[in-house]
């Protein structure tokens, strides 16, 4: 039996990932296997400037954590070795984790699970949410949308215009 002090510093680190996942807009679960230090720390600084957190986890501890917060659905993926990224917007962590194991090719370190508003989600969904533009992306298909909507229009009309000066 572990002994209080253990006790208690692990329910530290259960509160510490309960607040983590209720705070973060979303998240994804990796297996970290066969990654070099380097790469890791490559890959560390990348997720750190999109403002994530990544962090190697006990699969005991982040189950009582999931648990704690209600995001059911890990209870399959938590075994092996278990890191969890918290993500503060929505697709940073997918992007950033899926385009690492894009490029390196990588057998062994892989996406989980990963989980959005409170919802646990896929593997498979991790990476279709990786595959979603940016907002920065999204604002500019919109706006070529708009642009090319009103260039559209400002044709039109000038057609109706000649056409109406043709027949006066």
């Amino acid at each position: 039996m572990p002994s209080n002090a253990i006790l208690q510093q692990k329910q530290q680190v259960v509160a510490e990932i309960a607040d983590k996942l209720s705070n973060s807009i979303a998240g994804v679960i990796v297996e970290y296997k066969g990654i070099t230090v380097e790469a890791d720390t490559k890959l560390r600084k990348e997720l750190r400037e999109a403002g994530v957190e990544y962090r190697v986890v006990k699969n005991t501890l982040l189950k009582r954590a999931a648990q704690q917060v209600n995001l059911n659905g890990f209870e399959d993926v938590l075994e092996g070795t278990t890191a969890i990224a918290f993500d503060p917007d929505y697709t940073n962590a997918a992007k950033i984790l899926n385009n690492y194991i894009e490029k390196s090719k990588s057998k062994t370190f892989k996406i989980k699970a990963g989980y959005v508003e409170g919802k646990a989600i896929s593997a498979d969904e991790v990476v279709k949410l990786a595959q979603i533009p940016s907002k920065e992306g999204l604002l500019s298909q919109l706006a070529c949308a708009l642009n090319e909507g009103a260039h559209s229009l400002a044709v039109a009309l000038n057609a109706v215009a000649e056409k109406m000066e043709q027949s006066a």
